[in-house]
């Protein structure tokens, strides 16, 4: 849908969000190939845009008083027989399982996450061991001041934890457009249901419970302060990671993974509840909106168990969903 079939009155249009969070926006405009894009980005130049793929790593505090753009591309194609090309707008699952029939691997690990195909280039998702900078080869996107369409290569798009270059230092500047994917012929059915069941096992369903996915990042800790919870923590799970620049200040420094699950369910938030948000009783590193829940709701929940993790262990967890 082109804008000009939009009428104009502000805040009428819900946008869509995995929270279920009932927010407006002033515009809200699909397109379906990168000339629409250009067009929209041209008529709405000096304009607050925000461009969204499901809302499911989002959480909207109030109506937003700008542009929300959403793409309606959503085709995937082979360029040779290990790289896979999609479109922006494509389901990433919808995609995983499309590849899984057809007889190719890779990307099998990531099922069932939420989000679409250029958000997984912004976020870097992840799952069991396996993060979305492992399988792009590289990013197609627009100059939103140029509207000149750029490649990124896997190591310009600076992929870090749940991180990229583009919610940093290109926030705002580029909109992701495809990303190509490496694949390899492989059966990856078996997989692909293990990790399906044992995500539905014990994550909310995406449409029948509010949420974003897990709500909280894994910390990262010096090794020298993980060997000392250890002494008192004994049974904490722990993982000795290598360092990155986007995790720690000091080259080399040696790092451990600690799971977030793990220290929010010994501070004892395990199914509790803040107004109508909750902490999911089957994963703790998930909020849910369990019972119309406000965006204040969720943030003092958030904010509540950050606090506690931070008082028994002083560990610092962070957000993974972006507050608007």
């Amino acid at each position: 849908m082109t804008n000009d079939q939009l009428p104009m009155t502000n805040h009428q249009y819900p946008i869509p969000n995995t929270f279920g969070i009932d927010a407006k926006a002033k515009t809200f405009i699909e397109y379906y190939s990168l000339d629409e894009l250009q067009q929209v980005l041209k008529e709405h130049k000096g304009e607050r845009i925000l461009h969204i793929g499901q809302g499911s790593n989002l959480l909207f505090t109030k109506d937003f008083d700008g542009v929300i753009l959403h793409s309606g591309m959503a085709r995937a194609k082979f360029l040779d027989d290990e790289t896979v090309e999609a479109q922006n707008g494509l389901r990433l699952d919808d995609m995983i399982a499309q590849l899984t029939d057809m007889g190719y691997s890779g990307l099998e690990k990531l099922s069932l996450i939420p989000g679409e195909v250029g958000a997984s280039a912004v976020q870097n998702v992840g799952a069991y061991g396996v993060e979305a900078k492992d399988v792009i080869e590289r990013v197609y996107t627009l100059d939103v001041e140029t509207l000149e369409e750029r490649v990124f290569t896997n190591a310009e798009c600076r992929f870090g934890y749940r991180d990229s270059a583009f919610k940093h230092e290109l926030k705002g500047k580029y909109i992701v457009t495809s990303v190509v994917y490496k694949v390899k012929p492989g059966d990856a059915t078996k997989t692909r249901e293990e990790i399906i069941e044992t995500r539905n096992g014990k994550l909310p369903k995406v449409g029948e419970v509010g949420s974003a996915g897990s709500f909280f990042m894994n910390p990262f800790v010096p090794e020298e302060q993980a060997n000392k919870l250890l002494t008192q923590y004994p049974d904490m799970p722990h993982f000795l990671v290598d360092s990155a620049p986007s995790l720690v200040g000091r080259a080399g420094e040696r790092l451990v993974k600690i799971p977030a699950a793990w220290l929010i369910e010994q501070c004892g938030w395990k199914g509790k509840m803040l107004g109508g948000a909750q902490v999911w009783p089957k994963q703790p590193l998930v909020i849910v909106n369990a019972n119309h829940a406000t965006a204040q709701d969720i943030i003092d929940l958030a904010a509540q168990v950050s606090a506690s993790v931070k008082e028994k262990f002083g560990i610092t967890i962070s957000p993974e969903v972006n507050y608007i």
